[in-house]
């Protein structure tokens, strides 16, 4: 395959073209990965894995994988993978808020300035070093604020640090933060610098920021999932700005959590968006948390339409999203950034089931069996959000309610019935019985 080779080969199993009801017994997946989705894959009645150069129809490759191996290769109409080219138009820190404030120009210009304001969910940012002399022009309107620096291609809190002082970013700025190997490169490493949310929403006295999964199937036209299950991530140190160079206090991150001197790997760090959504509820009523998710699915929204003139549009391509969300005091929901690649490594046998559950029904929204009409609305724990347009509920009497009384078509921390309503929707694997 990744030698000009011809993914999806009709060998004894190949078709042409599916129909509707069409299955396949056999599907050959090829996965780059060792962690959860390697067990689900496995587990997978009908899947059978290829190594090396074999022929495959589905392949679970990491992003490097795709760089090298994307633009040689021929795919067949059936053949699946699981990014987009060009994903890191919305999963690298600075392309993200670089189609964002275009995104938001845009609307100003064509709807105004109340719908632009949607977009108002990602903190100041600016893109370092080309966007320096801004960022010291911004900095000195705000003297005293937080902010903070990050790599934009690094993930699991490489490289983050605090600052609060402009000769600390000059500092760094004269390679003083940066290894002997950064610093003998030709190319400086770009990060952005981002106003830090100093009142964040605090539980127990401990920062924490959300988890949660968008499944995106097409771009053009926008079809987007959101799954109902996702996390809460805690910082292990009660929050304070007095000790900003203190990385339990500042960054959720569960590879920066489990290297603190009290984590236990079993209780860990994380609350099941279930619970978290209960204990808000709790406390400020349904009325408010219900606005306070749909602010959320407004930023799931509103990122995914930023970039989708940009995307390259691909019929092979699915993309499992990974974003991080904070809160604040105010209950605002601010977008930190979307993970490409969101770690599917377990933190706890709970994380486990619920991370083997969001990938079999990612696997049931690709469908390679051909078990889906394509006019699903649930499937699994997957919600369908948007599909060139807002799905709404079910139960909404469309011809009778105005549009503002329409609910929208997602249910994020709410019940995960999910194995009830697969045994309803789904037909048998191919050569399998209903149990």
């Amino acid at each position: 395959m990744s030698r000009n080779k011809t993914a999806g080969y009709k060998g004894p199993y190949g078709y042409q073209k599916r129909r509707e009801g069409d299955g396949r017994s056999c599907v050959r997946y090829k996965c780059g990965l060792t962690n959860t989705i390697q067990d689900v894959l496995r587990q997978r009645p009908g899947w059978m894995e290829v190594k090396d150069d074999g022929e495959w129809d589905f392949n679970w490759c990491d992003v490097g994988w795709l760089r090298e191996n994307f633009d040689h290769s021929y795919m067949e109409e059936h053949v699946r993978i699981c990014h987009f080219r060009n994903h890191y138009e919305l999963t690298r820190k600075n392309l993200m808020v670089k189609n964002l404030k275009r995104y938001r120009k845009t609307l100003e210009r064509e709807a105004g300035r109340i719908e632009a304001s949607k977009c108002d969910f990602f903190p100041r940012t600016f893109e370092l070093p080309s966007e320096y002399h801004l960022f010291v022009e911004e900095f000195k309107r705000s003297p005293g604020s937080t902010w903070i620096m990050k790599p934009v291609a690094r993930s699991q809190g490489k490289g983050i640090f605090l600052f609060q002082k402009l000769k600390d970013i000059m500092d760094w700025k004269k390679d003083g933060s940066r290894s002997e190997e950064q610093r003998d490169e030709t190319q400086v490493e770009s990060y952005v610098a981002q106003r830090y949310i100093e009142n964040p929403y605090l539980i127990s006295g401990r920062k924490f920021d959300l988890r949660v999964y968008v499944l995106v199937t097409s771009y053009i036209p926008l079809k987007a999932w959101l799954y109902r299950d996702g996390f809460a991530r805690f910082s292990s140190t009660r929050f304070s700005l007095t000790s900003i160079d203190d990385q339990y206090v500042h960054l959720t991150n569960v590879a920066v959590q489990k290297t603190a001197p009290d984590y236990d790997p079993e209780k860990g760090c994380k609350w099941q968006m279930q619970q978290l959504r209960r204990y808000l509820t709790a406390r400020h009523g349904t009325e408010t948390i219900e606005a306070l998710f749909k602010d959320v699915d407004n930023i799931f929204v509103r990122s995914l339409q930023s970039v989708q003139k940009v995307i390259i549009n691909d019929k092979h391509c699915f993309e499992l999203y990974g974003y991080d969300i904070l809160l604040d005091q105010d209950l605002k929901p601010w977008l930190i950034e979307v993970n490409a690649s969101p770690s599917l490594t377990a933190s706890s046998q709970e994380d486990y089931e619920m991370k083997c559950c969001l990938l079999e029904d990612t696997l049931h929204i690709v469908d390679m069996e051909g078990r889906l009409t394509g006019r699903e609305k649930r499937v699994g724990g997957y919600d369908l959000m948007w599909n060139d347009g807002p799905v709404y509920r079910e139960d909404v009497n469309l011809e009778t309610l105005g549009s503002a009384c329409f609910t929208a078509n997602t249910h994020l921390g709410c019940v995960n019935d999910r194995k009830k309503q697969l045994r309803q929707l789904l037909k048998p694997f191919p050569g399998k019985k209903r149990i």
